[in-house]
């Protein structure tokens, strides 16, 4: 739980670390299930207090190990996209690294969803992309092209709502300077949401995500 200006708010967040050592200690930012259902205990405990829910994501995707998949790594993440849909608070994710396929959007079924200007969000990383295209993930430059993962081409396919600018070596350079800018428009996007009625804020919430990649064409 913690204060976003004058507003309280409860924070999410994966620790993928810093250090070779720290990252295989972190799973290189891979949640088990257990993690995705923490997560969700301190979403509804948010509901429950009425505090907006902000999470901030950097992961290559959930953990595929054989474990995770035999304590329900699929159904915790199944589940967090339903709960997250529902959720009667408002609900801003930011995308502050790599967020990948569904063990990101497990914590991304937001009202808004922020990307970091260096950030990518993915369904699959390049690397196991193309090792299934073309069995050689030395062709990851290929498939990231293909799959149209760096912010602004996500901005433009809608999954996104903003991308957030950051100084001029990347956030991590400058962590004031880009803590700042992060900061601003939070409040911004939160001040919006915390003027919107509920009932409207869960159902722009579900149409948003059920237009997200849907396309038409008339013959």
């Amino acid at each position: 739980m913690a204060r976003l200006g004058a507003d309280e708010v409860m924070v999410i967040g994966n620790r993928k670390g810093g250090s070779t050592k720290e990252r295989v200690r972190r799973n290189f930012g891979m949640p088990h299930p257990e993690g995705y259902r923490k997560a969700l205990r301190a979403m509804k405990l948010a509901e429950k207090f009425g505090r907006p829910v902000i999470s901030f994501i950097d992961l290559p995707g959930a953990f595929p190990g054989v474990g995770a998949e035999e304590r329900g790594q699929a159904e915790a993440i199944a589940r967090n996209l339903r709960e997250m849909a529902r959720l009667r608070v408002p609900t801003i994710s930011v995308i502050s690294g790599e967020g990948g396929s569904g063990g990101a959007l497990a914590l991304a079924v937001a009202d808004r969803v922020l990307i970091l200007e260096n950030a990518l969000y993915f369904v699959i990383t390049p690397e196991s992309c193309a090792a299934i295209m073309w069995r050689d993930a030395a062709h990851k430059q290929l498939a990231a092209e293909a799959m149209r993962i760096s912010a602004p081409e996500v901005a433009a396919l809608g999954c996104v709502d903003e991308i957030i600018a950051e100084p001029p070596d990347g956030i991590h350079s400058d962590r004031e300077a880009g803590t700042g800018l992060l900061g601003t428009v939070l409040k911004k996007h939160l001040a919006e949401l915390l003027a919107t009625p509920v009932d409207a804020l869960v159902a722009s919430r579900q149409q948003k995500f059920r237009n997200i990649a849907q396309f038409y064409e008339q013959g």
